[in-house]
């Protein structure tokens, strides 16, 4: 849109923030104190910014939050127009609104407080996400079956892992996607850098009446070979390593023992190099990593589930 476009667009508020650089009101504003579930997205273009599930109450009388939704859709800027002090402005991508300023004063795990104007920022409730075309994102506000637990572990390319867990009795659901980096969000093409230190990894959804935690483990173990550091078959880097994300101390307890059985049972002459680690939020990775070989049969899949 041209600038006289804009203007019939917006409120007078909202052009002289997101075109003129302009700041609202702190504590008169519309999502300060917005605890409703939902996303926030560039009141001009339309582009996911931020999420109510890493929204908090600063203090400061403006929407902050500790990580950023889509991370491609943000820009950070040194700007100096405020007394010639040093601050980082955030702007969205492709609309160039300005949104705020991102400060170094916010919670773990992050440690950032990306402060925002409301004026920039239009909210689209959970039960809009759908009709709204955000649909891929309702899956970050889904409560979890309490007759359910997580299991989530990385062992090379997660296409070949994901197909091979679907086929377990009592597994429900099976994601691909990326835990474990520093990064406040994670997408293939950063992964693929090796820069994020975030793994593939698939994250599943299972009954434990049905199959137990060791059980996964064990099938973790049979198929691939976590004797291979940082890489299985030809695919090698980081994101590729033998991982155990582990979401309760008694997953931890048992995942360290399951990994001494392995070892001792010399499978392989090496012992292998699983790590294990407490699981970190979890980024599901774009829609056409999901069910891989279920949409491409043509595929050869790049894992074996061994005898052992």
């Amino acid at each position: 849109m041209n600038k006289a476009e804009l203007k019939q667009k917006l409120t007078k508020l909202q052009y002289k923030v997101t075109q003129e650089d302009g700041t609202e009101k702190p504590f008169d504003n519309e999502y300060w104190d917005n605890k409703e579930q939902g996303i926030y997205v560039d009141i001009v273009s339309g582009e996911p910014l931020f999420s109510s599930s890493d929204k908090y109450q600063s203090g400061t009388g403006w929407p902050s939050f500790y990580n950023i939704l889509e991370t491609e859709n943000i820009v950070k800027k040194e700007d100096r127009s405020f007394f010639f002090r040093k601050r980082v402005e955030v702007r969205s991508k492709t609309a160039n609104s300005h949104l705020g300023h991102v400060f170094s004063d916010g919670p773990a795990p992050t440690g950032l407080r990306y402060c925002i104007n409301s004026a920039s920022l239009r909210f689209v409730k959970v039960d809009q996400l759908e009709s709204e075309g955000y649909g891929e994102y309702k899956k970050i506000f889904e409560k979890p079956d309490l007759n359910t637990e997580l299991a989530t572990f990385g062992a090379g390319c997660f296409w070949g892992v994901e197909s091979l867990f679907e086929a377990v009795e009592g597994v429900s659901s099976v994601v691909s996607g990326y835990m474990g980096g520093s990064d406040s969000s994670a997408n293939y093409q950063r992964v693929s850098s090796g820069d994020t230190l975030h793994t593939e990894v698939v994250h599943i959804v299972f009954d434990p009446k049905v199959v137990t935690y060791e059980y996964l483990i064990k099938y973790f173990f049979r198929l691939h070979d976590p004797t291979q550091n940082n890489r299985q078959g030809p695919d090698e880097g980081f994101q590729y390593r033998s991982v155990i994300f582990a979401h309760s101390e008694e997953q931890m307890a048992t995942a360290t023992s399951e990994k001494q059985v392995f070892d001792d049972s010399k499978v392989f002459d090496k012992a292998s190099v699983t790590a294990i680690e407490k699981a970190m939020k979890f980024y599901p990775a774009e829609d056409y990593h999901q069910n891989f070989y279920q949409n491409h049969p043509e595929k050869q899949v790049c894992h074996i589930l061994r005898d052992k």
